[in-house]
Order: C-alpha cells, then structure tokens, then sequence
C-alpha cells in the first residue's frame, strides 16, 4: 500500500541530509535498508562492526554498501571518549572505568554514544535486539528531558483517508496518571511535527464520559486534568470510549461539546494491553500502515524497531527518525 504521508516524510528526510545509525550490521534487514536508504538519498547511513565481515556479509546477499560509512567500535578513536563520558554518567551507580569500556564498545550502547555526542541525528535499532536492551542503552546514555517522566512509544498508523498515532503500544506496562498524561503530551507533539496536523488527543477508556466508576476510569480522567495543566494549547478530552473518539456521529451522542469527539487523531490507550492489541487489530484486520514502535521521551531519537519489522520498516523508520531530530 502506497502511504502519502511516507513518501512525504521520505522527501523531507532527504531535503534535511541527516545521518542516521543503524547499529545491527550483523542482521542482513539492516543492510538492505542501508542500501536502500543510501541509494534512495533518504539519509546517509552509518552501521557498526567489524568492516571485512560485514562487506563478506554483503556480498552473500548482493548488497551494495557503497556510500554507507562503517564503524567498528573495538578499534574507534572514539571509544577511549566514550569510555570516559560513560564512566562519569555512571560511576554513580557503582560502574568502574572497565566496565564502561566493555559497554561502550557494544552496539547498542557505541550506537547511543554517538547520538549523545551529536555525531549522528538519530538511531534505529532493535531488529535484533530485545526492547529493555535498545531502552537502557537509550536511557542511560541520552537520558530524558525535564519536564517529562516517562520514556513511552507510539506507532503511526497510516490509513488511506487519515493518519493517526497510537500510544503507548510498545514500552510501558502500566502508566501512572503522570506517566500517562506525559506519553500523550510527547505523542501529541511528535504527531504534529510528522504530519504537519493539529493533534487531537482522544485519553481512551472503556466508560464513555461518567458511565462508569473505576479506578481505571479515575487514572484517565486524572492523566487528563494533569495534560490540560500542563498544556493548556493542547486538545484533549478523556475519558472516551474508541467509537466516541474517532467516529462523529457517535462522538455527538456520547460526548456532546467535546472538541475531540468524532476527530480525534492521537489516540492513548490506558496500559499496554490494550495498546498493542489495539495496534494490531488495526494493522491486521484495518489494513493500516503501522510504522514504528517510535520511542519517545529521551533528548534525541533513539527508536526502537520490532524485531519482527522488515527492511521497509527500517527505512521508513529512519526517515521518520531524521524528521524528529
């Protein structure tokens, strides 16, 4: 399915000429879609490795890595930078000079380094990697900015007639009120800037406006008020029911003289169960374009792929990457 909405992100990513990372040279997706990404002049492309290896790799699957830098970390005049930069983010926690050497000098983590160090705009990893692994990597070199608590996620689910973002459908179990007025704040931001939209922020429940009395309902309705304080440009409404939240006419009935209800465009689900099933459904069964999980809440983009993605995926994330840079 041709998206729109990609092939506009894609020709912006090019007119930006950012770099990118993609650390896991040793799964062959990463390779495709660094060709792709360098053939297409969607962003230049630096992977991480061991360089004989991985042009062997390359050969055997009839990939052109030509204009892809390639960085091995064991051998960096980086790491010695690394090590020590590392060593005083963490000596705090008990992290001695050689173990911040060996850490470093993994992918994810070098990966990392250089996003913090400002030499990439971005890294796309996980394609290989556990979620945890591409997160404490994110965390503990990066960090969060002030004023939001939480690092979350949130795909673009891409659909021919409209755009919308999900969240959180891929990182945190269970958010507090806090947490979960921030993952919609960080959301509602990062919507605006790929799809150039107003964001309208749908905090969804399984009640409809009071019909129900739950402690569940209570952490929407607070994580609302808590949004609204904090942001006060911002359209959200909560707690709605999904139909309410996307469909007009239910909107109207359900939630009359609501400002989101019937259009809403970011939509954030109560926990992570009902996230990632909500995701797929729509995926599977809708037919939408899910790009992403694209995480969010750190000082610069660190995303985290699903391990089942493929090399469309790939790109399309590292173009959606050099866009939030």
């Amino acid at each position: 399915m041709e998206i729109k909405l990609l092939n506009e992100i894609k020709e912006k990513a090019s007119k930006a000429r950012k770099t990118i990372i993609l650390p896991e040279s040793h799964d062959e997706r990463v390779l495709k879609a660094a060709e792709k990404l360098t053939k297409e002049k969607t962003v230049s492309v630096i992977t991480l490795g061991d360089e004989d290896r991985i042009h062997k790799d390359a050969k055997r699957l009839d990939v052109d890595l030509t204009g892809v830098r390639i960085i091995n970390p064991a051998t960096s005049d980086k790491l010695s930078d690394f090590t020590n930069i590392f060593f005083n983010l963490r000596k705090h926690k008990g992290v001695t000079i050689e173990q911040a050497r060996n850490t470093v000098q993994q992918d994810l983590f070098f990966a990392a380094m250089m996003v913090k160090e400002n030499m990439v705009d971005a890294s796309v990893a996980g394609s290989a990697s556990a979620t945890a692994d591409v997160m404490r990597a994110g965390i503990q070199c990066i960090g969060m900015p002030e004023g939001i608590s939480i690092v979350s996620s949130f795909f673009l689910m891409l659909f021919p007639d409209k755009n919308y973002s999900f969240a959180d459908s891929a990182v945190v179990p269970d958010p507090d009120e806090k947490q979960l007025a921030d993952i919609a704040i960080s959301t509602a931001d990062n919507h605006r800037k790929l799809t150039g939209e107003e964001p309208f922020i749908a905090m969804l429940s399984f009640s409809p406006k009071g019909s129900a009395k739950h402690e569940a309902v209570d952490k929407v309705l607070n994580a609302t008020a808590i949004i609204r304080q904090k942001r006060p440009d911002l359209n959200v409404d909560g707690e709605l029911q999904f139909d309410a939240a996307v469909i007009e006419s239910i909107g109207k009935k359900k939630a009359p003289g609501s400002n989101v209800a019937g259009k809403a465009n970011v939509l954030i689900f109560p926990d992570l169960n009902s996230g990632n099933i909500g995701y797929k459904i729509a995926q599977r069964w809708g037919k939408a374009e899910a790009v992403g999980p694209m995480v969010q809440g750190l000082k610069k983009p660190f995303f985290d792929l699903s391990r089942g993605c493929s090399v469309e995926d790939i790109a399309n994330t590292a173009a959606i990457a050099a866009l939030m840079s």
